[in-house]
Order: structure tokens, then C-alpha cells, then sequence
């Protein structure tokens, strides 16, 4: 549904409630005549202090995430984004394709999982080797590690941060996000990739980007790249890195 103030697309965003970074770097990074409209999926207990409290997290995740579809609908939306990932690797290729099986069925809509807009995205930069950087335990970073693995591509390293909370990732530093980077970095990495959709991440790698001379592929500039392309936006879009300024 386009509106008055937005008429080429109105996007609705599906988001974990305890995030406060997906929204902030899409409107840093709208294309004119585009709106975003979330819903918002409770999250009663924020804990990822530990791999059982991770899977508790993403068993609360399920339950609310029809919700939040259903609320997100009743806008008219065109297109869906999922603004969380941990659930889109989850269970590898066939797991993501399921999940957008879902969403899809649910909504009616078409749908970017950051997955699935990961994968695009380094398909379209033609690039195999690969480290990648989460906020995750040990078990959602071996999710994310199988993905890409069973995509056919070489995953170097995963760095995962460990942070204790779902809110705890938004406080994470440049320096630490940096650092993170680094650890995965190496002569034979062609390209870096960030999960994790509440790590505020777009302006680093932006920088790194052009220090490196190698692409770096946050979730959220991935995400928004691959929506805008699916509606036909094809706006060249400078500060979050190669995939919206250059594909």
C-alpha cells in the first residue's frame, strides 16, 4: 500500500521488542518515497547468557513472531522484512527456506529474511570466502557457520561476541564491533558478513570497508538491499557500504 508520504513502498518490518538498532539504520538509509512499519515481537525474558537461555529465547521468539505479523498487516504493507536473524539460519539452508515458507503463508507478502539477503548479497559481490561476526553463543554461531557452509561457501571464522542479553547488543561499542572484524580478517577472506540484527554495525563497516578494500556485509544494509531491489528501488544509497551505494 503506497500512502501520501511514501509512494513508492510501504515496507513492514517484523522486530524483536527488545531491539533499537534495526529501525534507527533503515531510516538512516531510506530511499525517498519509502516507509517502514513495525511489529513488534514480545520478548519476555532477554537472556542470552548462555546456550539454554538462547534457545529459550528463540522458543519465545516463535510464539510471538505470528503476532506480530498479524498487527504489522492491518497497515497493507507490500513487502515483509524480517529484522531479526538468529531464527533464518537457524536449521541451515532448509530451516530459512521453511521459515520463509511460513512468513510468506501467514502474510501473503513477499519476504527478506537476513539469511536468505546475506546469501544474495555475496552472490551478487561474487565472493566465497568468508569470516563472519555475531552477537551470539556457540550454538547460534554453528547455525549461522552451517548455512553458509551447506551455500558452498569456505567460512574461515566466526567470531561470536556473547553478548548476555537481546538488549545488551545494542550497547556494544564501534571498538568492540571493530575488533570483532578483525578477528575474522585474514589474507584469504574475500568478504565479511555481520549477523545479528540489534549489533549497531552499518557505520563501522562502512569505514572498514574502504580501510580493508574488502566488502563488509552487515545484516541490516543486507536486509534493506535485497527489500529495495524485490520492489524495484533501485537508488543508489551512499554511507552503508558497497551493496547500496554500488549493486
Amino acid at each position: 500500500m503506497t500512502t501520501v508520504l511514501a509512494p513508492r513502498a510501504a515496507l513492514g518490518v517484523i522486530i524483536p521488542s527488545t531491539n533499537t538498532v534495526v529501525e534507527d539504520e533503515y531510516y538512516r538509509f531510506r530511499a525517498d518515497g519509502v516507509s517502514f512499519h513495525a511489529g513488534r515481537i514480545l520478548i519476555r525474558n532477554a537472556a542470552l547468557d548462555s546456550d539454554t537461555a538462547f534457545e529459550a529465547f528463540l522458543a519465545d521468539l516463535r510464539t510471538q513472531i505470528a503476532r506480530a505479523v498479524e498487527s504489522v498487516l492491518t497497515c497493507e504493507p507490500d513487502h515483509l522484512i524480517m529484522g531479526m536473524s538468529a531464527e533464518t539460519f537457524w536449521g541451515g539452508v532448509d530451516g530459512n527456506a521453511e521459515f520463509e515458507r511460513w512468513i510468506g503463508e501467514l502474510s501473503g507478502l513477499p519476504v527478506t529474511t537476513g539469511a536468505a539477503a546475506c546469501h544474495a548479497a555475496l552472490s551478487a559481490l561474487g565472493v566465497r570466502r568468508i569470516g563472519v561476526v555475531t552477537p551470539y553463543q556457540p550454538i547460534a554461531d554453528e547455525q549461522v557457520r552451517a548455512f553458509f557452509t551447506e551455500l558452498g561457501y569456505d567460512v574461515r571464522a566466526v567470531h561470536g561476541m556473547r553478548c548476555d542479553s537481546a538488549t545488551s547488543i545494542a550497547a556494544a561499542t564501534p571498538d568492540e564491533v571493530r575488533a570483532a572484524f578483525a578477528a575474522v580478517d585474514g589474507p584469504g577472506v574475500e568478504a565479511l558478513v555481520q549477523a545479528g540484527t540489534n549489533l549497531p554495525v552499518i557505520g563501522v563497516a562502512d569505514r572498514l570497508e574502504r580501510e580493508l578494500g574488502k566488502p563488509v556485509i552487515p545484516i541490516n544494509a543486507a536486509t534493506l538491499w535485497h527489500a529495495y531491489r524485490t520492489i524495484g528501488v533501485t537508488d543508489r544509497i551512499e554511507g552503508a557500504g558497497r551493496l547500496l551505494s554500488t549493486l
